[in-house]
């Protein structure tokens, strides 16, 4: 009986939980559509270059790589086996993406920190407004979990990085994957799903299409079918907070401090009672 009680409690507990960061999530969506974006040059000042046709190219350029790296991994058949080499590979693929979308905007005459919002909050207040909001998206995701369990059984949801990290035997991989997953993929994912491919598809469809496309193109790129769902709500949580705070860097922390908690909770799973 005392165990049923506490069951109950802790569903009202969660649902208030869900109920609290659904709130924050609409209430930032309401303030965007009430006013002008961050983004977007203010009243009096001079015209920020945006992007256009030829970024819209590179962006579709991307989009179709990465539908295609998630495509031909739904077809493997066999489980993915990361080893040292395939890290340091995926380490230098994704400087090498992340220099080329940003040359070419640099020869395009773009001003990145104009767009991105780099110096428009300092990195203190961006980890402060990221950890508040990173809260506000954990029922969220977590619920969609929740629901992506009940609907397709209960399959392991952790991606093959955290499967490597379980598995590794040297110190030295072990760090190099917390560098990818805290450092590298971070500042790098959010360059390029919000910053420029968000950015494209939102100066031509809109806010609500781009951020759409956006979380689904987040999800689907991670080539990881048990946690679409969820990251598909994570990256939708990431574009709002980007497009409310007009400062790339605030989803960049969420983003570091969402996959320092995985790694944690999930390469350690005895520090937390499931």
């Amino acid at each position: 009986m005392l165990a049923g009680a506490s069951s109950i409690a802790l569903g009202f507990f969660f649902a208030a939980f869900v109920f609290v960061g659904l709130s924050i999530y609409f209430a930032l969506a309401w303030q965007i559509s009430t006013r002008r974006s961050p983004m977007e040059a203010t009243s009096g000042a001079a015209p920020v270059r945006t992007f256009g046709l030829p970024e819209a190219f590179l962006a579709a350029g991307l989009v179709l790589w990465f539908l295609l790296i998630s495509v031909t991994a739904s077809l493997r058949r066999s489980p993915i086996q990361l080893s040292d080499r395939d890290l340091v590979a995926n380490f230098l693929v994704t400087l090498f993406v992340v220099f080329l979308v940003a040359a070419f905007l640099k020869l395009r005459r773009i001003d990145l920190d104009s767009l991105g919002g780099f110096s428009k909050t300092s990195l203190k207040r961006a980890l402060s407004t990221a950890v508040i909001l990173l809260l506000a998206a954990t029922p969220l995701i977590l619920l969609a979990e929740a629901l992506t369990q009940n609907a397709f059984g209960s399959g392991s949801s952790r991606q093959e990085i955290v499967d490597l990290f379980n598995s590794s035997r040297t110190i030295e991989q072990r760090v190099m994957i917390i560098v990818l997953a805290v450092v590298v993929a971070p500042i790098s994912e959010e360059f390029i799903f919000r910053f420029f491919i968000y950015g494209v598809v939102r100066r031509y469809f809109g806010i609500a299409v781009g951020l759409v496309f956006n979380a689904l193109l987040f999800a689907a790129a991670h080539t990881h079918l048990p946690s679409a769902a969820p990251l598909f709500v994570l990256g939708g949580c990431f574009t709002l907070a980007y497009e409310w705070s007009g400062s790339i860097l605030v989803c960049m922390a969420m983003h570091s401090l969402f996959n320092s908690v995985q790694l944690i909770f999930l390469a350690f799973p005895e520090l937390v009672q499931q």
